[in-house]
C-alpha cells in the first residue's frame, strides 16, 4: 500500500473521531504506540514488532490528518532522493 493510500484509509476509518479528539489527544496516542514499539524492540519480541510499527504509522497518519498535513508530499519535499543536510545519496554527513 502506498503512503498516500494509507493516510486516506486512516482518514476514512478514523478521521471524524480523530478530529474530535484533536491534535493533542491524537499525538498522545501516537506517543503511547511509540512506547509500545520501544518495549517490543527492547524485548526483541519479533512477533509484536511488526504490529507496533503498523500502529505507530497509523497514529502518525491520523495525526497528520488532524493537522491537514499530506505526509507523502511532506516526505518528498524534505527527502527528495537525497539527504536534506548534505544533499547526497547516500548521506555523507558526519552526524
Amino acid at each position: 500500500m502506498e503512503l498516500k493510500n494509507a493516510q486516506q484509509l486512516m482518514l476514512r476509518l478514523y478521521g471524524e473521531r480523530d478530529r474530535r479528539r484533536g491534535a493533542e489527544g491524537t499525538f498522545m496516542w501516537l506517543v503511547e504506540e511509540i512506547g509500545e514499539l520501544s518495549e517490543a524492540v527492547r524485548k526483541r519480541d519479533v512477533s509484536n514488532i511488526r504490529g507496533e510499527f503498523a500502529d505507530v504509522l497509523a497514529w502518525l497518519l491520523s495525526l497528520a490528518n488532524v493537522l491537514d498535513v499530506d505526509v507523502s508530499e511532506s516526505f518528498k519535499e524534505k527527502y527528495d532522493s537525497v539527504c536534506p543536510s548534505c544533499k547526497k545519496a547516500p548521506c555523507i554527513c558526519d552526524k
